[in-house]
């Protein structure tokens, strides 16, 4: 698993992949595909069909956690990221 320091640059693609497989138990069957348009990004994260529910959480707390970060990560490049986790 890549470590994160204050010298690494992660796009959001690889931001959201990281945080994923930190918290399935198969991080394997981790897939995030990345679908770009001229103001917009939709990453596609894909899991194991037992994992999805560490994906979400509780009332979708930890899916609507990573779409805060996503959201705070893509300001500096003027594009809205969407996260579409896909079961």
């Amino acid at each position: 698993m890549k470590k994160i320091n204050k010298e690494t640059d992660m796009n959001e693609k690889e931001l959201v992949e990281f945080i994923a497989k930190s918290l399935v138990d198969n991080a394997d069957k981790v897939q995030v595909n990345m679908i770009e348009s001229e103001k917009s990004t939709i990453l596609e994260l894909s899991v194991d069909e037992p994992d999805i529910g560490k994906i979400i959480g509780k009332h979708g707390r930890i899916a609507k956690a990573i779409r805060t970060i996503l959201s705070a990560v893509s300001n500096k490049s003027n594009k809205r990221v969407l996260l579409d986790i896909i079961d």
